[in-house]
């Protein structure tokens, strides 16, 4: 099969469109969807913004608190395997949130279909992409994110099923489509190309061959105790979590915001969200490019602006406009800075030890994906609107552009080598020959 592929289309390009699909599905059902269940589960149940944002959060939190796990099983044997195990909880999760009677089993199914998108999705396809990409990393990366993008579109979808079918049919119909489609997906990932008799990037391109002498440079892999020693680790993750204050919690009460506080429907409020989404899959497309050309680091810096003053416009808007406004900022802010944070790390840290280094940086990222959704739950439950909740947070992302504009390339690691032995010198070499033969050294 490799072999059949190696003349026509690279193998990691396959991966890609495989992870494309995946993120499409966790998107679109679970992440993106979010906000509509939380409207329902309001009015059946009753449970306030702070409840319901408290199972979002431990669920990201669960998520930072095993990823060095997650790693290191990715690393050890494979995203493949672990992806088939993490689909199946993913599956069975939404299976069980369709039963769910009480906050108690709502929060363990939800725990269930986080740990099975973590383990399913992101985190073993950024894995895989890292191994089989380096100069088209950032490219490669943002396409297969462009999934997540795109599962958005189909959040008018799952609003409708909500609406006619019931959210508990359609969390279980979620349940089967993820076995019929996520599971024979992952049966096309790979781990390393190397594996296969492949080469990174499907081999040495020719015009930096010609002008590097026939090498092209290869990064330093870092093990995972060197990368948390540089201070360039630790700002990309403060970075990121700052980052994801904004999109966690627009995730969840966007829906909320334009629907209670700022009366628009519940369709509208959906037609938002794939305005936004449309706005990530442009971002993420332009992102790549230029991720691959260009300073990552004032990219990513410039997205956290964007994120702040988005934040702020759909606060406070007064008119539909404003609200527009927001989505392209958001859209576009969230699809450039989400691969180039990845395509970072592979930069600075290699491929060797890449999964568990991202899994010891979702135990810090993962502060903001717990906290931006309980900070607005519990000022807008406190306040009876979202305008500080949103402020606050809009803020913090602004202040974390930098992090990522004083995250510099670390030096290579210094690891102490035994030094080779010393070449024998003549007559020390003589003596040894001598003594192997059992002959008395000459003493002349």
């Amino acid at each position: 099969m490799f072999r059949s592929l190696r003349s026509r289309v690279f193998y990691g390009w396959w991966m890609v469109g495989a992870g494309f699909g995946i993120q499409i599905l966790t998107g679109g059902l679970m992440n993106q969807a979010y906000g509509a269940y939380v409207v329902l589960l309001r009015e059946e149940f009753g449970w306030s913004k702070t409840m319901l944002s408290a199972g979002f959060s431990m669920a990201r939190f669960e998520s930072g608190l095993l990823g060095p796990i997650e790693g290191w099983l990715i690393d050890r044997f494979g995203p493949r395997s672990v992806m088939r195990v993490g689909i199946i909880i993913f599956a069975l999760g939404f299976m069980a949130m369709s039963q769910i009677n009480s906050l108690v089993t709502f929060y363990l199914a939800f725990f269930a279909m986080a740990l099975g998108s973590s383990l399913g999705g992101f985190l073993p396809l950024t894995v895989a992409v890292v191994n089989w990409f380096r100069r088209k990393r950032a490219t490669a990366l943002a396409t297969m994110q462009t999934g997540f993008a795109v599962g958005g579109l189909i959040v008018p979808i799952v609003v409708f099923c909500l609406e006619t079918f019931g959210w508990r049919s359609t969390a279980f119909g979620s349940g089967v489509l993820i076995l019929l489609v996520a599971l024979p997906l992952s049966s096309i990932i790979r781990h390393r190309p190397e594996d296969y008799g492949l080469e990174v990037d499907g081999g040495v391109d020719p015009a930096l061959a010609q002008s590097n002498g026939h090498q092209e440079e290869e990064p330093i892999d870092f093990l995972p105790r060197e990368a948390v020693r540089t201070h360039s680790f630790w700002l990309i993750s403060l970075g990121h979590g700052s980052a994801l204050l904004v999109v966690s919690a627009v995730m969840v009460h966007l829906v909320s915001h334009l629907n209670e506080n700022q009366g628009y429907s519940l369709q509208t409020a959906a037609l938002v969200v794939t305005l936004m989404t449309f706005m990530q899959i442009t971002g993420q497309l332009l992102g790549g490019y230029l991720g691959d050309r260009f300073n990552k680091r004032f990219i990513t810096a410039s997205c956290m602006f964007a994120h702040m003053t988005g934040l702020l416009l759909v606060a406070y808007a007064t008119a539909l406009p404003m609200v527009i406004a927001f989505a392209v900022l958001h859209g576009l802010a969230w699809g450039i800075r989400g691969p180039l944070m990845q395509a970072m790390r592979a930069d600075y840290f290699g491929r060797a030890s890449f999964g568990t280094i991202m899994g010891f940086s979702s135990m810090i990222v993962m502060f903001g994906n717990v906290s931006g959704p309980l900070v607005a739950g519990i000022l807008a439950d406190s306040t009876g609107s979202y305008e500080t909740g949103f402020t606050v947070l809009a803020c913090l992302a602004g202040g974390g552009s930098l992090f990522f504009l004083f995250a510099t390339k670390p030096k290579p690691p210094i690891r102490i080598t035994r030094p080779a032995v010393e070449p024998l010198r003549d007559a020390d070499a003589i003596a040894v020959a001598s003594a192997a033969a059992g002959r008395p050294r000459d003493r002349s």
